[in-house]
């Protein structure tokens, strides 16, 4: 697993810097300056992407494993050292991480505007921003930290700026009293915060026997010292340290049966902060999987394959079956979610190079499209004041570019061909298939669930008699326009052509392939008779 220290330009440290020192910024923009916070958070956000282009342009999917690498020491006593590096599954979360950050910033302008309540409260428009910056900042360095406790450091930090979006600038559109939207935000937040932090602990306790056993925390030294058999654990060591990260990163992603605290947090907060939530947060729980689970105990990832896999099933059939029965529109794309990452998870478990790289694919390509879905359901949403499905009726008579685009999000969601979610759902389905072929036909019924909610959804809001509180709803403006219709293009371009991503995961996952020393299944082909 050779790297190669980089001694020239901190990419890396610049990429995650730029966004935390942007966050500073705008939070120390006057009071009276709200919409120059605004404006110098996207700006800030449009450099990030930036620099993540520069980063996946340099980034040599044929070189080192992990490259840009950055190593210097941090805590000497304990062996801690800030040492970053990507390999091509964080190239591509980042891309994913910083192309998502400016439409969120866009599609939030007001989300954080003075609002006046019962309760004589008002939100200050320069820290919803700030916070959005330091959350993205924290993201994009978790993906690019190769030190174990740099990243626990980060896995933990991240719920702080996220606890605070969700409890402070919570959704206009609820139905009771002020003091109880207040109630439901503030219950959302905690229940986030407390599981979280329950997983984090337990990662904790493991983070702290990984060092006992391996001496330091650099994971590609860990990883190399396991490989040439300089470092072996007990296995009855390997499955407990295992299960206290797996833990954690199941709680993060979120993996059934710890997956409810997700459609609380969606449902209450603005749908920017929610696409922030699952688009992006929850990204880090998958990708720890693939970096540290299957990386750092690669006996034990296989030892406890088959019940993974049941959960990811469970999750899968679960989440559709809920979302098709929710009357809450955020709901529903919490519940899809947990569905899309039952699949994720399932693709990484599956022990497969189809199913990893389309588990990583998946990761891309779900953010994008629940992001156009969950953005242009609050643009809805912000115009008729109400989340439940039954107050929408007719919409796209009066509003037919926010119907149309509503549509393709939602046909996005449920993995269309042509679409970008197709390609990564299609190749979890064959990958598990290969060598798991009952988890991999039950997980279709997904699939069929995916279009019954869909589609139910867009027929019940969008279709059918114009109710009279629609009948006047504005379509898409300018600046929405320019949130949802670049998403869209990505989601286009990916479902017919994604090769630069591919070309860019496979290595990694040959890589991560290696690691647990698998290879694909054999197909089974009949002798001709």
């Amino acid at each position: 697993m050779s790297q190669v220290v980089n001694a020239g330009f901190p990419l890396l440290t610049v990429t995650a810097a730029v966004p935390a020192v942007g966050a500073v910024l705008t939070a120390a923009v006057p009071a009276a300056r709200r919409t120059a916070a605004k404006w110098l958070a996207l700006l800030i956000s449009l450099v990030t992407l930036a620099l993540a282009a520069v980063v996946f342009v340099r980034f040599e999917p044929g070189g080192d494993r992990y490259q840009l690498v950055e190593s210097h020491a941090w805590i000497k006593d304990f062996g801690v050292r800030y040492e970053l590096g990507v390999d091509g599954i964080g190239v591509a979360l980042i891309g994913l991480t910083a192309l998502l950050i400016p439409f969120i910033v866009l599609a939030g302008w007001h989300d954080a505007d003075p609002l006046e309540t019962a309760s004589k409260r008002w939100r200050p428009t320069q820290g919803f921003f700030a916070l959005i910056l330091m959350v993205e900042a924290m993201v994009i360095l978790s993906f690019e930290a190769t030190d174990v406790f740099l990243f626990y450091i980060l896995f933990e930090a991240m719920l702080i700026p996220m606890y605070f979006l969700i409890g402070g600038f919570g959704d206009r559109a609820h139905s009771g009293t002020d003091e109880n939207a207040a109630a439901q935000r503030s219950y959302a937040a905690v229940k986030f915060l407390l599981y979280n932090l329950v997983g984090g602990l337990i990662m904790l306790a493991a983070v702290i026997g990984l060092y006992v056993v391996a001496g330091n925390f650099s994971l590609t030294e860990i990883a190399e010292a396991r490989a040439n058999g300089s470092l072996e654990m007990a296995t009855s060591t390997e499955r407990w340290l295992f299960l206290g990260f797996f833990f954690a990163f199941a709680v993060k992603a979120p993996l059934w049966p710890l997956h409810t605290w997700l459609p609380n947090a969606m449902g209450e907060s603005t749908a920017p902060v929610a696409v922030l939530i699952t688009a992006v947060v929850d990204k880090v729980g998958t990708f720890a999987m693939l970096r540290y689970c299957l990386g750092l105990f690669p006996d034990a990832s296989k030892w406890a394959t088959p019940v993974i896999v049941a959960l990811a099933l469970i999750s899968i059939v679960y989440g559709a079956l809920l979302a098709v029965g929710q009357r809450d529109i955020k709901r529903l794309v919490a519940y899809a979610s947990i569905s899309h990452f039952g699949f994720i998870i399932m693709g990484i478990f599956a022990m497969t190079s189809q199913g990893q790289s389309g588990a990583t694919l998946y990761m891309v390509n779900h953010g994008i499209s629940t992001a156009a879905l969950m953005l242009v359901a609050g643009f809805l949403i912000s115009r008729r004041g109400s989340r439940l499905i039954a107050d929408y009726g007719g919409v796209q008579k009066a509003a037919p570019i926010l119907a149309g685009t509503f549509l393709i999000g939602g046909l996005a969601t449920l993995s269309l061909p042509g679409l970008a979610p197709f390609v990564s759902e299609f190749l979890v389905l064959v990958g598990t298939y290969s060598r798991y072929p009952v988890a991999g036909i039950i997980a279709t019924t997904g699939i069929v669930l995916a279009a019954l909610y869909v589609l139910v959804l867009y027929q019940r809001t969008m279709t059918g008699p114009v109710k009279e509180e629609t009948r006047s709803m504005p379509d898409l403006r300018v600046r929405e326009l320019a949130v949802v219709a670049p998403l869209i293009a990505v989601l286009i371009f990916l479902g017919v052509f994604p090769k630069p991503l591919t070309d860019v995961v496979n290595p990694a996952v040959q890589h991560t392939m290696s690691d647990v020393q698998q290879t694909d299944p054999e197909p089974e082909v009949e002798a001709a008779k």
